[in-house]
């Protein structure tokens, strides 16, 4: 962990350097002769997911990747796919045309992200999977938490939240073609089902984490249990908000302990607000540090990078994948101060209105 502090603060401080100019409407960025003393060659892209899965890819991971990368003096080109895989596809094409020799996903999909991955191994490209291991694929390396271990900290969050007293429990799983929600639910599965005090109700995966589906799926359960859930394992605070907004049609708001993850603004208002009972938060200075290690890594030609520390397992591919694997935190309303001390989110944006009360009591200023 001290390594990995280590890195945030390194990161941090590049903050202070001058970012790439932003693109137009394609939602790209490019740049590369900011203020690295030496010039690595080669060439990163990036391609982000959505805006509507987490708000986390350009609040936080874009400028976050725009600083390391001119902080090292590396060319580099970040876009979004806007949620359409056929446009990843189109990106990734273009970025490999205009010179990236390492090219790092976040897929969409496992199909579509293995066909990157293929293309781009064809023309000697270099890939890493960000954040989500795409299953079947064929990226050199992948860079994100341990999503296991996310789960296993949803599930003891929402045990804690809920106590020893019988309740009967429903999962809002993330996208079924996320191979990460299929680690959050495993992990809260290995914690929650020994726990006979809790009956599992109900349990559906949101394609694509998309909250309008998740808050139409959740109300559906919550109809046919007659209303009779006491505990919500939601795989993310977009999901969790969305079972929220069920809850508080129905008064039940606060009542039911609800799990997430992202530690958004949203997600860490419904816990001020005593509506959520905790999320799992993954610093995005880590990852995408992480991110930007390696890639420099490679481009530098290092053929055993050293901030590999763990393995990941693709049984669609058969395959082990070198991984970068971070670690996790559980953040209550005891400790959501960390969040912002970290830099994650700022006590402008989170203490407003009615939740400027809660975070005078709990010292976020």
């Amino acid at each position: 962990m001290a390594r990995r502090r280590t890195l945030m603060t390194a990161l941090a401080a590049s903050l202070v350097f001058p970012l790439a100019a932003c693109g137009g409407d394609d939602g790209g960025s490019t740049g590369g002769s900011g203020g690295g003393d030496a010039q690595a060659e080669g060439k990163v892209g990036v391609i982000l997911p959505d805006t509507e899965s987490s708000p986390r890819w350009e609040s936080f991971d874009r400028p976050l990747l725009e600083a390391a990368f001119e902080e090292a003096g590396v060319e580099y080109d970040i876009q979004n796919a806007q949620g359409d895989a056929q446009q990843m596809q189109t990106i990734a094409n273009q970025m490999i045309t205009n010179g990236a020799t390492v090219l790092a996903i976040v897929n969409l999909d496992n199909a579509s992200g293995a066909q990157i991955q293929d293309q781009a191994a064809q023309q000697g490209v270099a890939t890493i999977d960000y954040d989500r291991l795409t299953l079947g694929g064929s990226a050199e390396y992948y860079v994100s938490f341990d999503n296991t271990e996310v789960g296993r900290l949803q599930g003891q969050g929402l045990a804690d939240c809920l106590g020893d007293e019988p309740a009967n429990i429903a999962f809002l799983n993330g996208s079924p073609d996320d191979s990460n929600a299929t680690s959050f639910s495993n992990g809260a599965h290995e914690v929650l089902d020994p726990m006979t005090q809790y009956t599992q109700v109900a349990e559906q995966a949101v394609p694509g984490w998309e909250p309008t589906e998740a808050l139409t799926i959740f109300e559906q359960m919550y109809t046919q249990q007659g209303g009779d859930i006491q505990g919500v394992l939601a795989a993310n605070d977009t999901l969790a908000n969305a079972v929220i907004q069920v809850l508080a049609r129905n008064n039940q708001a606060g009542q039911v302990p609800v799990t997430g993850q992202d530690a958004s603004v949203e997600g860490l208002q419904n816990i001020l607000a005593n509506r959520q009972c905790m999320t799992v938060y993954k610093p995005a200075a880590e990852e995408a540090n992480a991110l930007a290690e390696l890639a420099i890594a490679l481009i530098n030609g290092e053929e055993d990078p050293s901030i590999i520390n763990g393995e990941s397992e693709d049984p669609e591919g058969d395959r082990t994948v070198p991984s970068v694997l971070l670690d996790p935190v559980t953040i209550t309303r005891d400790n959501v101060s960390q969040v912002v001390e970290d830099g994650q989110v700022s006590a402008e944006d989170l203490c407003t209105g009615e939740y400027a009360a809660a975070c005078t009591e709990l010292g976020i200023q």
